[in-house]
């Protein structure tokens, strides 16, 4: 956790997490992009949900692009992913979308979820 303060509306897509959402939106019909929520459960208390969708983003969506994939972000989650970076990381572990979030104060043993 950082001492400066950071802009709430502030999330940055990297350049890897954006070549994997073109590669998965490209198998969907046109239109489609990725919605990434903060939902209640998990172990730590919340957990980032995921889902593609094919829908013009709401009034208080914050849309998210990089190389031409396209993120929203709602403002209720972005309230708890202010200065988070979306990554896409393949490991020996395996793959998956990574969230580096400076609100996090606890997050549980697997890194499903997270308490702020």
């Amino acid at each position: 956790m950082t001492d400066t303060p950071v802009a709430s509306n502030t999330v940055v897509l990297t350049e890897r997490a954006a070549k994997r959402i073109n590669r998965i939106v490209a198998k969907e019909e046109p239109g489609t992009v990725l919605r990434i929520t903060v939902a209640g459960g998990g172990c730590s208390g919340f957990q980032y949900e995921y889902n593609l969708v094919n829908e013009a983003p709401a009034d208080d969506d914050v849309v998210l692009t990089r190389d031409g994939a396209t993120v929203y972000v709602d403002s209720m989650s972005l309230e708890f992913m202010g200065g988070a970076e979306i990554d896409f990381v393949d490991d020996l572990i395996g793959q998956s979308f990574q969230i580096r979030n400076p609100n996090v104060v606890a997050s549980c043993g697997c890194g499903t979820s997270f308490a702020v």
